[in-house]
């Protein structure tokens, strides 16, 4: 038992020292491509909205949120409702309004599925 401590403490030691030196140089982590950040295809009324072939889950989102503030296009009286636009109704089913909550549900199908 008194091995593996004194070979842990010896390890945890060099650790150390090789961290406090300025040779080692860590690279940043870029953000993960994968999941809801992985660029996909999209549907032809997507791209269209976008003006490109593929985006991700969080870009799609945060592009239509920045679209619906600059068009202030949400409700005065319930901000949790969106008024539809010509351009939004091509990639929202048609619909005059919709919820916050329900854009995620209303983009998902038009996210190519890989298999």
């Amino acid at each position: 038992m008194t091995f593996v401590k004194r070979a842990f403490s010896q390890a945890s030691r060099a650790l150390m020292a090789a961290s406090n030196t300025s040779a080692i140089v860590v690279a940043p982590k870029q953000g993960s491509s994968a999941g809801i950040r992985k660029v996909v295809p999209v549907s032809p009324s997507l791209a269209e909205f976008f003006g490109a072939p593929e985006v991700s889950r969080t870009d799609a989102m945060k592009k239509v949120w920045v679209y619906i503030k600059e068009n202030n296009l949400q409700n005065p009286s319930n901000k949790k409702e969106i008024l539809c636009d010509a351009k939004l109704k091509t990639i929202f089913n048609g619909k005059d309004q919709v919820g916050f909550l329900e854009i995620a549900k209303l983009l998902s199908p038009h996210f190519v599925k890989s298999g």
